[in-house]
């Protein structure tokens, strides 16, 4: 179905353009939505246990309310996650999975062969589309005041104008809103809590620099909690607050080494309170397993708008509604650095998946490296100064699998996957994620650079990977996976001569990472392999097995690729070759030209570190 059937189906479904009656209060039959939505915050209020806190207005909000306890983000990075709760669908399913690369902005600008690519699917209206096309105003604004448009960051371009305007109190008498309200939330770090008496989580030092940033972070909780505060007396003064689905979430956790970016509960567990207009459920405690894109059914359903079934939310508070056995989150590509990880949560249990397991957690980021709190663990890990439990985050490896008994094991600090008693559990896990990357179409493991060129033929991300040849894909990549961290460099060879590149793409990673000298001549194929994504996996591996003269200045070459995404993965493999020499100044050079953001920052760390040798 098109976007402009969906749409009007949804219309003529409701009796046609919807009119709304105006009561004698200035209100309308029909009850207003407002989210809420704090940045880069993780569950540190008063209503949560946070007795460091005073949040007055949202403890009051929560005791008129819902609070959910385990609510979780689909992904702990703003723009997969905004893409995916404006849409009611994982930001993997929709192809918006890799941070800031699916715009035409100036963090993902520059691949405008690409461009028609990113729009929103046709099939996938955004929320707010459905409540215009039900008679609702929709806004989205910035702080109390609404005086400007609040934060999209939208990883995928809209065909449509997604909002009306920025304050709710614009719209037409008689006529419903359908509003969000965009605060800094824990971006707004400033002035530190009037008390020290707080504890920072163990994987952390207990030092000067890192509890100010706590204590700073922790008191824009208070900042916030005032800002909600107008917002709800706003609702009040204009007779509104008891005709208002209220929502309140933060977008992901807090911005710091485990939590933003990564899938330990500090960056995927929110905040997450809903406040209906009857009070009904108010003071509950919901415990069962929540998702911040249950938002848009909910809201929908409350509206008496038709809840389109491709949303993956669901309605929590549906009377079909069965509680879940687990959810699913995911982190990809983030600015400049290269990962792929999912978890699997469930009320007991944390499994998570490392896809590229033979990376640091660490891996230089241009956004966390400029932190004074990632500055601070650097210097105290290379003088040697962290716990082993802190210092974990900078193994050069990782494990393949974790898993983590959340009901003993809050903070996630003892690995239970190599554990005989908890393989029964491991093995749920693991096959649990598996089927649903396969059911939801998960594009995070084809190569980016791969996946761009698939949405530029099919349309689209999300139509590439409804393609039949998709799901035995993943199972296939997958096993090449496996087959490198098992060693298994028979399968690796067969994944060489595999028909689809980002199977020839992850063997020719895993050969190089092995260092298997004996592949020299199956690499050295690769390296004339039509697709560029391979050839760049096959040069990397060749110059770490002692090749690097004649390989390395391909690298070089690729960064001026027209796909752009190429030029990003080619920097990527230079830097993960640990050679600086001129060649590599010269590549840096050419990628601070780059017209892609994160090859700049590519070309940027690894031209600072060719000065800082005399190069």
């Amino acid at each position: 179905m098109k976007r402009r059937d969906f749409l009007r189906h949804t219309t003529i479904g409701l009796g046609g353009v919807m009119t709304f009656s105006a009561r004698v209060d200035g209100t309308t039959s029909k009850p207003n939505v407002l989210w809420i939505i704090s940045e880069d915050a993780s569950a540190h209020l008063g209503c949560y246990g946070e007795v460091a806190v005073d949040t007055p207005h949202l403890d009051a909000l929560a005791s008129e309310g819902v609070r959910f306890d385990n609510a979780i983000v689909t992904c702990p990075v703003c723009s997969p996650a905004r893409s995916a709760l404006v849409t009611g669908m994982y930001q993997t399913t929709i192809g918006s999975h890799n941070h800031r690369s699916q715009n035409s902005g100036a963090k993902a600008g520059g691949n405008t062969a690409f461009y028609e690519s990113y729009r929103l699917p046709q099939d996938i209206p955004m929320v707010g589309d459905l409540f215009r096309a039900a008679g609702y105003y929709v806004t989205n604004g910035s702080g109390p005041t609404m005086e400007s448009s609040g934060k999209t960051d939208y990883n995928f371009i809209n065909p449509s104008s997604a909002y009306d305007g920025y304050d709710w109190r614009d719209a037409p008498a008689g006529r419903p809103f359908f509003s969000q309200i965009q605060l800094k939330g824990g971006k707004r770090r400033k002035e530190p809590l009037d008390t020290n008496e707080f504890t920072l989580p163990p994987y952390y030092p207990d030092d000067e620099v890192m509890r100010k940033d706590w204590s700073e972070y922790l008191a824009s909780w208070e900042f916030a909690d005032q800002q909600v505060g107008e917002i709800l007396q706003g609702l009040r003064e204009a007779d509104q607050y008891d005709n208002t689905l209220i929502a309140f979430i933060t977008d992901h956790g807090v911005s710091h080494l485990r939590g933003k970016q990564f899938l330990y509960e500090e960056g995927i567990r929110i905040p997450m309170i809903i406040r209906f207009p009857d009070k009904r459920h108010g003071g509950t405690v919901r415990r069962d397993l929540a998702l911040h894109i249950d938002l848009a059914p909910i809201a929908l359903a409350y509206a008496g708008i038709p809840v389109p079934d491709q949303l993956q939310g669901s309605d929590l508070f549906a009377e079909s509604y069965k509680a879940r056995s687990y959810v699913v989150s995911a982190r990809d590509r983030c600015d400049e650095t290269i990962d792929i990880i999912r978890s699997v949560r469930t009320p007991r249990y944390k499994y998570i998946r490392n896809f590229l397991s033979n990376h640091s957690h660490m891996q230089h980021s241009q956004y966390k490296d400029s932190k004074p709190i990632t500055q601070r663990m650097r210097m105290r890990h290379e003088r040697e100064w962290l716990t082993p439990l802190q210092d974990r985050i900078f193994n050069p490896t990782r494990p393949p699998e974790e898993l983590y008994d959340l009901t003993s094991d809050p903070f996630e600090t003892t690995n239970l996957a190599g554990s005989p008693a908890h393989e029964a559990v491991l093995c749920e896990q693991r096959d649990r994620l598996l089927d649903w990357m396969q059911q939801t179409r998960d594009p995070g493991l084809i190569p980016e650079p791969v996946l761009e060129a698939l949405g530029q033929q099919y349309g689209t991300k999300f139509a590439a990977m409804q393609q039949p040849q998709m799901g035995p894909l993943l199972r296939r990549i997958v096993k090449t996976i496996e087959a490198g961290e098992k060693n298994d460099r028979r399968q690796l060879h067969s994944g060489l001569a595999d028909s689809d590149p980002s199977v020839r793409y992850w063997a020719a990673c895993w050969l190089g990472h092995l260092l298997d000298v004996e592949s020299k001549a199956e690499l050295e194929m690769a390296a004339q392999d039509p697709v560029a994504t391979v050839r760049l996996a096959a040069h990397l591996a060749l110059c770490k097995v002692g090749q690097q003269d004649v390989h390395l200045p391909h690298l070089s070459a690729l960064v001026d690729e027209p796909n752009q995404i190429v030029g990003l993965y080619a920097m990527h493999a230079i830097e993960a070759s640990g050679i600086l020499n001129r060649v590599v100044k010269d590549a840096a050079a050419k990628a601070l030209q780059s017209p892609y953001n994160g090859t700049q920052r590519y070309g940027k760390r690894l031209w600072e570190k060719c000065e800082a040798v005399g190069l």
